[in-house]
């Protein structure tokens, strides 16, 4: 139950970044990013190619992921900037597939060495420091980790979302006449909300690609952005601490099943399909008498 309750804890950490990097994008600019998955897949292949290729330390994969990953955002906001919502929707989420495909595809970046690569996955990923610590142990030495880039990404967000560019962002989810009007160029404030946001979401990767030792394109299907956005939704936008509830929340539907089977009398894999079916009831009762989430955002009022 301890190991299990460090993994839960572990999983949620990573998420809530996720949800943290959404809820920029979504909850405070309006962005209908159906793509976050892609930021999630770069941040991780990115930290393993450069720490098990390239032989980096640790701390290159976090930086190295988060830098693909937010230049990966800024790129896909350029021919996109100008959309209107549903479009963008529709272009977020192709651009996501094409970044999963590819490395579904391309097996030539590893190589059909120990390590493979395209659809049989990358294993051996080395978790940082784990010879100095138990297999019993190492998880919450993980979990340190993980609750520091949390915090670090809690500030982040917190600290752009107060400040002047903050206040932009605000306005241009309201829609785009009034940063027009006070000479805002609406264009780049979302391509650096994209990029900042895609940055936090390769962090994430990063940090699950060390934790799993393991990865695969399988892991970023699309079903894992409409997880995070799950989170957002019923946590509540707009909110940075709504977004880490209703990570926690989510998660624990999600990861549940792994507990859950050994005192329902249900099969395995029908138990792990019905966790989506709850997940799914729970968005249409927040949405149905709680729209603004389980803690609204507290909306600042500028007297002139």
């Amino acid at each position: 139950m301890i190991q299990y309750l460090a993994y839960l804890s572990i999983m949620t950490g990573i998420y809530g970044i996720l949800s943290l990097s959404l809820n920029l994008q979504y909850g405070f600019t309006g962005l209908a990013n159906f793509g976050h998955v892609a930021f999630f897949c770069l941040g991780a292949y990115t930290s393993t190619i450069l720490v098990v290729l390239v032989k980096g330390p640790f701390i290159l994969g976090l930086l190295g992921g988060m830098v693909a990953a937010g230049l990966f955002g800024f790129l896909i906001s350029i021919p996109t900037a100008n959309l209107k919502e549903d479009y963008w929707a529709i272009a977020t989420l192709a651009a996501a597939e094409i970044v999963r495909l590819f490395f579904l595809n391309e097996d030539w970046i590893f190589g059909r060495g120990p390590y493979h690569g395209g659809a049989f996955g990358i294993g051996g990923i080395p978790r940082p420091l784990q010879s100095w610590f138990s297999a019993t142990t190492y998880p919450f030495f993980y979990l340190c980790i993980v609750i520091l880039c949390l915090v670090l990404t809690y500030f982040t967000v917190r600290f752009l979302t107060n400040s002047p560019f903050g206040r932009v962002l605000k306005a241009m989810r309201e829609g785009d006449d009034l940063p027009l009007a006070m000479g805002k160029d609406v264009s780049k404030f979302r391509m650096k909300a994209m990029a900042f946001g895609g940055a936090m979401g390769g962090l994430a990767g990063s940090l699950v690609a060390h934790f799993w030792s393991f990865i695969d394109p399988y892991q970023f299907m699309p079903i894992e952005t409409f997880v995070v956005w799950a989170m957002v939704v019923v946590g509540g936008k707009g909110n940075n601490i709504g977004a880490l509830v209703g990570a926690v929340i989510i998660q624990f539907f999600y990861s549940s099943t792994l507990f859950l089977k050994d005192f329902i009398p249900i099969d395995a894999q029908v138990l792990a399909s019905l966790r989506m079916v709850v997940i799914g009831v729970l968005i249409v009762l927040i949405m149905l008498f709680m729209k603004e989430g389980l803690i609204k955002e507290k909306k600042r009022i500028y007297q002139g």
